[in-house]
């Protein structure tokens, strides 16, 4: 069993910059792919990006590549979301989850084990 916790969320003006911090006790994280998933109101939840178990290979959603980036601190069991230049539409809230079994990265099914998520804000 993995337990994760989100926190960074925040309200943040647009251009802004925020950092997500994804905690994970229980078994360690090094095992795991990990991912960051996000859910506006009145939208299915979408892959925003996703880092491999050494770290060595990440995948960013379209819509944030260039302005995000994953990382992890596998020593800290932490999984890291560096947000930059912050859009409105970026406004959600942000899940980290785990995938033991390394499948597909951007489908929400694959993982098995997520936070209970952190509310990101941007005002125009």
């Amino acid at each position: 069993q993995v337990q994760l916790v989100e926190s960074g969320g925040r309200l943040v003006q647009a251009g802004g910059s925020l950092r997500l911090s994804c905690a994970a006790s229980g078994r360690t994280n090094s095992r795991y792919q990990m991912g960051w998933f996000r859910q506006a109101p009145g939208k299915e939840r979408e892959f925003v990006t996703a880092i491999s178990r050494s770290g060595a290979t990440t995948y960013y959603a379209d819509s944030v590549k260039g302005r995000f980036t994953i990382s992890r601190d596998n020593a800290k069991n932490t999984v890291y979301l560096q947000m930059n230049s912050l859009k409105p539409e970026d406004a959600a809230v942000y899940y980290c989850a785990a995938d033991y079994n390394g499948g597909s990265y951007d489908y929400s099914s694959e993982y098995e084990y997520w936070g209970q998520g952190t509310q990101v804000t941007v005002s125009s």
